[in-house]
This record gives C-alpha cells, sequence and structure tokens, in this order.
C-alpha cells in the first residue's frame, strides 16, 4: 500500500502491524482544511484494503494533536478570497466520522496536545484515547458561531450523557487532561514524553490478540454509536451549514482577526 503520496499526512508501518498516522500541519497547530480531510478519508478507506496493518495510531505533529478548523481558512471565505478560501462545507462533505467507525482495524488516538472542535471528534471517535498530561480539549464551534456540526454533538453526549454534553458544547470551554480522564473522555494521561511509547505498548498487545476477534468486538462495541451517528449527524451537520451563513459567524472571524469581543445581533 502506498502511503508515500500524502502531503497533510505522515504515515508509518511498523513490522508489528502498527499503523502511526500523524497530523502534520505543525505550523497550525494542525488546523483541519478540506485538503487534510480528504486525505483521512481517503487513508481510511486504504488501510481497511491493506492485510499488514493490525492497529492504527493517531496523532499530531509538534505540540498539537489538531486546533479544530482552520480559522484563517474561514476568513479567507467570509473575505471573498476564493484563492485559499475554505469552501463552505454541505452537509456530509468531510464523512470522516463514518470512515472512523468503518476502520476495521483499532484505532488508538495519542492526544499529544490541544484537541478542539473536528480535532476532538477525531479523537473521541477513536476505539481508545490516550493523551498527554498537557493535553486539553473541548468543542469551541459555538464561539465562531457555528453549530458542532463535525459529529461533536453526537460523541460528546453519548460519552458524558446530555447534561455534561451540554455545558462543554454551549460554553465552548476547554478541559485539562485530568478532568477529561476524570469525566471519561480520556482513557488514560501519561507524561508527555511517555505518550507515544505508552501507546505503541497498547498497540502492540492489540495486535497481537486474534485479528478477527479483535475486528469483531469492536464492530460489536460500535453498533449503538452507528446509530447514534445515523439518528444526529444530518441534522447538526445540516445546521452547522446554516449558521455559517449567519452575521453572528462572520462577526465570531472578524472579532478573533481583531483581537476584539465579539458584538452578536442573533442574525
Amino acid at each position: 500500500m502506498d502511503y508515500e503520496s500524502y502531503e497533510f499526512l505522515e504515515i508509518a508501518l511498523d513490522d508489528a502491524g502498527i499503523l502511526t498516522v500523524t497530523l502534520n500541519r505543525p505550523e497550525r497547530l494542525n488546523a483541519a482544511h478540506p485538503p487534510m480531510l480528504d486525505e483521512l478519508e481517503r487513508v481510511f478507506h486504504e488501510i481497511n484494503r491493506d492485510p499488514a496493518v493490525h492497529v492504527v495510531v493517531l496523532t499530531g505533529a509538534g505540540r498539537a494533536f489538531c486546533a479544530g478548523g482552520d480559522i484563517q481558512a474561514m476568513s479567507d471565505r467570509n473575505t471573498g478570497d476564493e484563492e485559499h478560501a475554505w469552501a463552505i462545507p454541505k452537509p456530509g462533505r468531510h464523512d470522516i466520522i463514518r470512515g472512523l467507525l468503518a476502520l476495521e482495524p483499532p484505532i488508538i488516538a495519542a492526544v499529544n496536545g490541544v484537541a478542539v472542535g473536528v480535532g476532538a471528534t477525531l479523537a473521541l471517535f477513536c476505539d481508545i484515547v490516550i493523551a498527554s498530561d498537557a493535553a486539553r480539549i473541548g468543542d469551541s464551534h459555538i464561539k465562531l458561531g457555528m453549530v458542532p456540526g463535525d459529529g461533536g454533538t453526537v460523541i460528546f453526549s453519548h460519552l458524558l450523557g446530555l447534561q455534561k454534553a451540554k455545558q462543554l458544547l454551549l460554553t465552548g470551554d476547554l478541559i485539562d487532561a485530568a478532568e477529561a480522564e476524570r469525566i471519561g473522555l480520556f482513557s488514560e494521561v501519561v507524561p508527555g514524553e511517555e505518550l507515544m511509547e505508552h501507546v505503541l505498548d497498547l498497540a502492540r498487545r492489540i495486535a497481537a490478540n486474534p485479528r478477527l476477534a479483535v475486528r469483531w468486538t469492536k464492530m460489536s462495541l460500535n453498533r449503538r454509536l452507528e446509530e447514534e451517528v445515523l439518528l444526529g449527524q444530518l441534522p447538526a451537520s445540516s445546521l452547522e451549514w446554516l449558521s455559517l451563513q449567519m452575521e453572528d459567524h462572520k462577526e465570531a472571524i472578524r472579532a478573533y482577526e481583531e483581537n476584539r469581543p465579539p458584538e452578536y445581533t442573533g442574525r
């Protein structure tokens, strides 16, 4: 399998069948933009066709896991800079969630730093989440006048229940690694310098088990989550698309660029 043709992902397969996929835009804190998301969709499909892969590890280059959507690209879109703009996403534009759920080998998120918005979604839809003690996680769509249409409404409520999910998504607050472990978003928290060694050891222990039993157990565990995605994802994605048309979203981007508090009008 050719894993060398990716621009925004760094991919390496070791002798134990552990495939490490690294989000590779460190200069932007691995902020997600359409080319990166396209590559993630593509690699998930390719992994399912590669019999050499037993376990996948997803992490970020540099000091962040993924800082969410690329705000500069959003700004370019709103100001009409078509050359650099993030085209307005249509519902289902980047079907990362289903790609993750359809991934046959287990996938472990190694959260090495901040995981926000779509970055949090990517991490939390993985089968196991191990984090550095310096990591932070949350969904700040609301602070940009946006509905979390990338899966946040589904996965936070699935893992935390409605009340805690609403508290995090309606405030846009980030929480530290210790709190995320306490409430069940992170499986484990380890010192940052030990993160990858710890994750790779876990991956090898899983890979040593019978492949079909591992994959079918994962499939069985994911059934309820898949049903929740089918029920909740399309409405959230559609409402995200609608929220991107609103003046409050544009004002949030302007305020971010101008380093001032936003002045929302409810439009």
